[in-house]
């Protein structure tokens, strides 16, 4: 629920503030890019600590802090502060909050459960309530500022929905409070160093990896071709909301399907459900939003399958090593592999199309260029993928 408003709300609220859109670009590249390095790290930290509440107590307080910032930039003004340092201080606070707070509820959630199928139901749903709280934070800030009689409504928006994101946090914080759990086995120096050295770890989280890039290279693209390849830009919410929704409602499916089959199996099966849906897309064109909306679907069924099974995957890898007093290490270079799959994503996609001709709102530059990079190269990487965690399955 905090990350939405950051990459679709922030650059336009402090755009419309005068601040060029490069220059928030590259002030958000170079954070995340410094966020995903110290996650290892703060794994590792949150191991350290007390406990898993004492962690996701500090990032609350510290993400609230950020959040209150970020969506209030009025009160820079009223200060007298350059909104500049105001916005980097405001993003440093949320990073690291909300880093922390991940990884400790992560790692927290792979130590409660007391076998490996409770792991996996307690990881769906905890996926499932994500993608929910994704759509509502999409939709929030926009509900709230409706009726303004602004020029820019969503600062307003922003403003009404931080103060309720203050609410829920702090309800959330207490809920976790009732459950805290007792102290923490105290880290070993070399805890990060040893889950390096874990081959089924590394072996899982190359997988991870490159099907995560797979899954990220079209998110990032997916709004350059609904605008520029369907000449769809209307239906984009509708989009949207079909692909959390069904990735959400799909979490019971590959609960049991996990059961049945195996998580390994059953995560490979969510990856051919991808790669049959975006094969399909390649042939789409202007008017296909119908079928544009059931690939939609289709790979937001397979989404779920991405969110709810690698960490149950991931926690039965640190169940059966007996390792839990390292689990906060071990999401934490999870934390950062899916972070660098998002940047590398980016990094990659944007400028192959550019290179290949493709220009952003010119629907006569070389679209089928961006048709390929959308839906050619995640099938692709998909099946690499498959194939890997083909070879690797036996371990799982």
């Amino acid at each position: 629920m905090a990350a939405l408003p950051i990459y679709v709300h922030v650059p336009k609220l402090y755009a419309e503030l005068g601040l060029s859109l490069s220059s928030l670009g590259l002030l958000l590249l170079v954070l995340r890019f410094s966020d995903a390095l110290v996650d290892p790290l703060l794994g590792r930290w949150s191991d350290r600590l007390a406990s898993r509440f004492s962690a996701i107590a500090i990032a609350c307080v510290v993400l609230l802090l950020g959040m209150l910032g970020l969506l209030n930039p009025a009160v820079a003004s009223a200060l007298s502060i350059s909104l500049w340092p105001w916005l980097t201080l405001s993003l440093i606070l949320v990073y690291f909050g909300f880093s922390l707070a991940t990884i400790a509820y992560s790692a927290w959630g792979a130590e409660l459960p007391p076998d490996s199928a409770a792991r996996t139901r307690l990881t769906a749903s905890r996926e499932a309530v994500g993608l929910l709280g994704v759509l509502v934070a999409a939709a929030l800030p926009t509900l709230l500022a409706s009726g303004s009689t602004q020029s820019a409504p969503i600062g307003l928006g922003l403003a009404r929905f931080s103060w309720l994101f203050a609410i829920a946090l702090t309800a959330t914080l207490f809920a976790l409070w009732r459950l805290r759990e007792a102290k923490a086995a105290t880290v070993e120096s070399q805890a990060l160093l040893g889950v390096l050295k874990d081959k089924r770890f590394v072996a899982l989280l190359a997988v991870f990896a490159l099907n995560g890039i797979a899954s990220a290279i079209p998110a990032t693209l997916l709004l350059f071709f609904v605008d520029d390849v369907l000449r769809a830009k209307d239906w984009e919410p509708i989009f949207l909301v079909s692909y959390f929704l069904a990735g959400a409602l799909a979490m019971p499916l590959w609960v049991m399907l996990a059961a049945r089959l195996g998580k390994a199996a059953a995560w490979g099966l969510g990856m051919v459900l991808a790669v049959l849906a975006f094969s399909w897309a390649a042939s789409f064109g202007v008017g296909d939003h119908i079928g544009f909306l059931v690939v939609c679907i289709a790979s937001g069924i397979a989404l779920g399958a991405d969110l709810a099974l690698p960490p149950a995957l991931l926690a039965d890898a640190i169940d059966e090593r007996n390792a839990r007093d390292q689990t906060g290490s071990y999401f934490g270079v999870w934390t950062f592999a899916t972070k660098a799959n998002l940047a590398l994503a980016a990094g990659l996609a944007l400028p192959m199309v550019s290179a290949f001709g493709y220009r952003s709102g010119e629907p006569a530059s070389n679209v089928a260029a961006l048709t390929l990079a959308y839906t050619v190269l995640p099938c692709v990487l998909k099946l690499a993928a498959l194939a890997l965690l083909w070879k690797i399955h036996r371990r799982f």
